[in-house]
Formats: C-alpha cells, structure tokens, sequence
C-alpha cells in the first residue's frame, strides 16, 4: 500500500509540480472563458477548478488527469443559468455529483468500450463548434478595438511558442493584451465588468432554492445531462491517457472521484466540472504523471486567485475571446475531414448526425446518445445479413439448408422468408447452422416457426451444425419439445 502512494504521489516530484504550475497558469483564461459562457462570475469557475483539481487528486481514478471547470459542462448550464439562477445551478451540480457518484459505483466506466469512435470525433467536434459559435455574442456593441485585440491575442498564442514553449502562450496573450488594455485605457469590457472576482476563500452553503418536487424536475434533466456528459469527457480523456503513457486507470474509480468532486464544488459554490481533454494534455506534454501534478494545478491556481486578483479582474474580454478561439480550433478534429473520404459511409453519418443534434440542441449528451444508438441500428443492419443456400438429394428426396451469419431479432425476417414451405416431392429438410449463430429469443422464435410450418406440411426437420451456445438457447427457449 505504502508502494502504491509512493509510486502515484512521489515517484515524479520535480516533473509533477513544474507540469501543475504550467497547467493552472494556462487554467485561468479558459476557466475564465467557460464561466463566461455559462453565465456566471469567474470565481464560480474558479472555485470550482481548485476545488475539483485538488479533490480529485486523492480520490480519482487516473493520476495526472486534470478535472477542472470545462467547457463541455458550462455550455450545458447555460440554459438553467439564464432562466433560473446560480442557486439553481449549484443544487443542480451537486445533484451531479450524487448521479456520477451512484453510476461509479454501478461500475459505468466499464461502458466507455461501447462508445464508437465516431461518436467520439463527433462528440469533440462538436464541442469545438459550440465554444466557437458562443463567442459572438462578446462582439455586440463593441468597437473595432475590440476586433483589433482578438487579432492580436491570436497572433502572439499562435507565435510566441516559436520563441519559446517553456510558458503557456495563452497565458503570455492575456498578460500582453491586459497591458496594452490599460495602458491605452481601451473601453473593451474585463472580466471585472462579467461578476465581481474577490479573493474570498470558498465556504460552505446550501444552494438558496424550494426544496420541492417542481424544483426537482427543473434541476434533474440539467443533472442528467451534465453526469452524463461530463463522464463520457472524463472517461474519454482516461482512456487518452491511459493509451498515452502505456499504463491503465480505475476508471469507476474516477467516476466516484467526479461524483465526490462536484458534490463539493455544489456546496462550495462552484460550477461542474469534469476532466479536461486539453489541460490534461499539456499536464501529460510537460512531465507530469502522478496525483501531485494534479493537486498542484489547483493549489497554486488558489494561490494565483489569492495573490493576483486585482490584475484578473482588468483582463480585457478581448483577449478571453481570443483563448476560447484557439481551444475551439486546437480541439476540433481537423483530421476526420481529411480521411472523411475513407471512412465507411455510416460511420461519416453517424458523426454528422451528431454533430448536428449537438448543435441545435447545445447539449453534448444528446448528441452522443443519439450516435451511439444510430451507430447501434447500422452495426445491427450490417450484421443482420443472412445468407442461405440450399441443395437437393433428389434420391433421399431432401432438401438441405446452409445458414451463413448471425440470427436475431434484425435478421428472422429474412431468414424466415428464404425457406419454401410447400417443397414439391420432399420429405425431409435439414437445416445446417454450422457457420450460423443463434443470438436471441427471437433467433429461435425464427427457428420454431420454420419447423411449425415444416411439420403442418408434414415434413419432416432435422437441425445440425449448432454450436454450443446456440444450442443451449434453442434448448431452454425453443417452444417445440
């Protein structure tokens, strides 16, 4: 045991804790920007990252994860925000954490295996969309200053890494385009000017709301949501990682470690959070492997927040604007455009049916439930094509059937419909399974019918070729003695 917390907490010290300063810096803009989006102050996001980072630490399942306020669960927030409020929003996250909780236990994180691969790139590209789609709406009523510093944010995150990539370039653009916003005292709209930022530590409270039935139904289907979502990103970044650094992760593990998380940031007064695809990428990048890079990414964010607050609050909106640009472009797949051509045609189907449902309804698990369950009806149609052939022995007077592929549900209608009942002169019909396999209840219904029918004709059946686990299913459910 003792072996065990050395190897996770101390067996990379220094890379550790330099990977977890260089992730909380590069942090702040993108929490910034994601609490933006959901409509709440930045300190909600904030709280929530160091709250999150520094629990999961010791309680998740994939050391050098970083789980922080991401953008995949600000977006799903938004709705409830707007309409209804913060409070509403911290019993909703804390619900969350109850739901994720609850599924780790029920070992969930097993299922991560049945999301394909193309919901996957649907799924991050469609994120990418929407993080870049809701930075519009910072451009209303500004003036061409506002334009002019976006660019310019843009061009030092895209170039500065030429000169060197030992500090965030994010990071380097908010800090330049801070100083260029108050030196020319440009009229462009801060962070201050989005919820007040204090350096107030977080504290307990119960979110200020009716703890009734209405209340419930309002808060359950955001919960829903935001479990579900932020534990597909959380299991997916995990197995990212996983494959990565050659090593496995207690994935159920982390989902309790979610569920543990964001219970406290619903009663500490921060947003939901889950693992960042991106943040846990550069945590990997600059040496950082353990549980300690995690807890110092949220520990010295705290510091960060306690010791700079008056310059946060002065970062101009610009130069948000200009990081959630990057993160949206950095996080969408260019690549599957490039080999859309080669990929099979319902697998380019099921990635833009998602897409599409995410973005019209701006809610990730949507989408991701809808690619999984078309994803199930054209895998089903792919494997439900039945092939039979058939001979005679015209001296036996017997008809011999060769099932080829798998029988269930989607495939008894064809198989049903290749046998002729009222074979002129036969006596006899043998129906071999040897390359054949019998999934289902209705496989074998499939199967019962053909020798009911057979039989009426006074015919005469005879069954080969089962294997095993075919046969035992025919056995127990056939209803022919």
């Amino acid at each position: 045991m003792i072996n065990h917390i050395k190897k996770e907490w101390f067996s990379n010290i220094r890379g550790d804790i330099l990977a977890g300063i260089v992730v909380s810096l590069a942090l702040i803009p993108e929490v910034t920007g994601f609490s933006i989006i959901a409509g709440v102050s930045p300190m909600v996001g904030l709280y929530a990252s160091f709250c999150t980072a520094m629990i999961i630490a010791f309680v998740g399942g994939r050391p050098g994860m970083i789980s922080a306020a991401a953008g995949a669960m600000a977006l799903v927030l938004v709705g409830l925000v707007k309409d209804h409020g913060i409070q509403y929003m911290l019993a909703a996250t804390f619900l969350t954490g109850i739901i994720q909780f609850i599924l780790g236990l029920l070992k969930v994180g097993r299922l991560v295996k049945f999301i394909p691969h193309a919901v996957m790139i649907g799924f991050v590209n469609a994120l990418a969309i929407l993080i870049f789609t809701s930075q519009f709406a910072s451009f209303s009523g500004e003036s061409w200053i506002m334009y002019a510093m976006v660019a310019g944010g843009l061009m030092i995150i895209y170039l500065f890494p030429k000169i060197t990539k030992s500090v965030p370039s994010a990071l380097v653009a908010i800090i330049v385009i801070t100083i260029v916003s108050i030196w020319l005292g440009s009229p462009v709209k801060t962070i201050g000017d989005m919820g007040k930022v204090s350096s107030m530590l977080p504290h307990f409270l119960i979110p200020d709301i009716p703890f009734n039935f209405e209340t419930l139904l309002i808060i359950l289907p955001y919960s829903i949501s935001l479990a579900i979502v932020g534990l597909v990103e959380t299991l997916l970044t995990a197995q990212l990682i996983d494959e990565e650094t050659n090593t496995e992760s207690q994935k159920n593990r982390e989902c309790v470690g979610q569920g543990i998380g964001n219970m406290f940031n619903g009663l500490f007064g921060g947003i939901a959070g889950c693992a960042m695809i991106g943040q846990s990428v550069i945590n990997l990048k600059s040496g950082g492997r353990g549980r300690l890079s995690t807890f110092v990414a949220g520990a010295f964010l705290f510091l960060l927040m306690m010791v700079l607050r008056d310059i946060v609050v002065q970062v101009p909106l610009a130069a948000l604007v200009a990081v959630m640009f990057v993160v949206a472009l950095s996080t969408f797949d260019w690549t599957s455009l490039k080999r859309l051509h080669k990929f099979p045609k319902t697998d380019v189907v099921v990635m833009v049916v998602t897409v599409i449902v995410v973005v019209i309804t701006h809610n990730l698990a949507f989408g991701v439930i809808t690619g999984i369950i078309l994803s199930a009806i054209f895998f089903a149609a792919k494997i439900s094509k039945i092939k039979i052939s058939k001979t005679i022995d015209e001296e036996k007077r017997t008809l011999f059937y060769k099932v080829e592929g798998q029988l269930f549900f989607a495939s008894v209608t064809d198989f049903v419909a290749s046998f002729d009942f009222n074979p002129e002169g036969i006596k006899g019909i043998v129906i071999d399974f040897t390359r054949a396999h019998i999934w289902d209840e209705s496989g074998v219904a499939g199967v019962d019918k053909i020798v009911e029918k057979y039989k009426e004709n006074h015919i005469d059946v005879k069954i080969r070729g089962l294997n095993h686990s075919s046969e035992q299913l025919l056995d127990k459910a056939s209803a022919i003695n």
